[in-house]
């Protein structure tokens, strides 16, 4: 499974991909600024870390895969949907986000790009869900 994995994100870093037919999705350094955010906002889904053990996958980087089922998947869409990046902040800041030690807690000091960076990432996180959710698909989440 890893290999399958490892060989759908190298053909998709070899050519333009657009959002349609991405079939990965990486959140970058915004991954725990996301989770850090969705859990403060009682998320229905755990999109950064997935939620069911993917049975017989080994350690993946930092721990084993997980899975979101295709009807996670539909409810985390729908949620997002319902939850503009503006919602999402709240009135957390950036340097609220670096005293909460958010990794890369560094990262987080610089409010002109911590939080557009964020906001991007939430915005192609929701997309790509939301493409997910259309197609029925369910998602492998880990974290390398």
């Amino acid at each position: 499974m890893r290999a399958f994995a490892d060989e759908v994100t190298a053909r998709e870093a070899e050519r333009a991909v657009g959002p349609s037919e991405r079939r990965g999705h990486d959140l970058g350094k915004a991954w725990d600024g996301l989770r850090f955010l969705l859990e403060r906002r009682a998320f229905p889904v755990d999109l950064v870390h997935g939620e069911e053990g993917l049975p017989g996958a080994g350690d993946w980087g930092y721990g084993a895969p997980r899975v979101l089922v295709p009807e996670r998947v539909r409810l985390a869409a729908d949620a997002l949907a319902d939850l503009p990046f503006t919602a999402l902040l709240g009135d957390v800041t950036a340097a609220d986000l670096a005293r909460s030690e958010v990794y890369p807690a560094g990262f987080w000091w610089d409010d002109e790009s911590a939080l557009p960076y964020l906001s991007a990432h939430h915005a192609a996180l929701a997309a790509f869900v939301a493409t997910a959710a259309r197609y029925r698909h369910g998602l492998l989440v880990w974290s390398a």
